[in-house]
């Protein structure tokens, strides 16, 4: 199978990443693709975020009915800080017969030298990062200066159509008390709704 990897904290998930994970499947012509909900993020190890749980369960909710959407907890489980490098390795033993793609955003893909062993990575799996249209398609050209030509042959750039949504906005949104209908799906409106989440006091 050809496998697509798709990491992040969720916290909530809505349209965007949805879009994202599909464009990514049809580009990459993918079996399936695994949402992969961050125990905690290495960029923002002092976060405060929504318990794991409740963030994989919206993700259920969000992709329920979609055959080739699976969301996988197994950062949620370890705990601690989750590092790409070592979830590939676990996934990568457990499909070994399968081809991984690691799924990301542009601004992702900006900042990929700086994650832990990089070059690993692209040795476990090859990149679709998606940039949004009507923005600049971003170069290789960081990626070849400092992981090497080979390196950036691995990465594949899509564009999706662009979608001005964020969970950081949704979470201000329900702060100030209004509401995020069209922004994500239903169950999952209704699920941060029923238990309160990110409601400020």
């Amino acid at each position: 199978m050809r496998i697509g990897i798709y990491g992040g904290t969720f916290d909530p998930v809505h349209f965007g990443h949805l879009l994202l994970a599909e464009t990514c499947r049809e580009a990459g012509q993918l079996d399936q693709v695994r949402f992969i909900p961050a125990a905690r993020s290495p960029f923002k190890p002092d976060a405060l975020m929504t318990p794991g749980k409740a963030r994989a369960d919206m993700l259920d909710l969000a992709t329920a009915g979609v055959a080739e959407f699976v969301v996988d907890r197994r950062e949620i489980k370890r705990e601690g800080v989750s590092y790409t490098v070592e979830t590939l390795e676990q996934l990568a033993s457990e499909f070994a017969n399968d081809e991984l793609f690691l799924l990301m955003g542009a601004d992702s893909l900006a900042d990929f030298p700086k994650w832990k062993d990089p070059s690993r990575i692209l040795e476990l799996a090859r990149v679709i990062a998606v940039n949004r249209g009507g923005e600049a398609e971003p170069t290789l050209d960081h990626i070849k200066e400092e992981l090497g030509e080979a390196a950036a042959s691995r990465i594949q750039i899509v564009t999706m159509v662009s979608v001005a949504i964020s969970s950081s906005d949704l979470r201000q949104r329900i702060g100030e008390g209004k509401g995020i209908r069209f922004q994500t799906p239903r169950p999952v409106e209704r699920y941060v709704e029923t238990n309160g989440f990110y409601k400020q006091g």
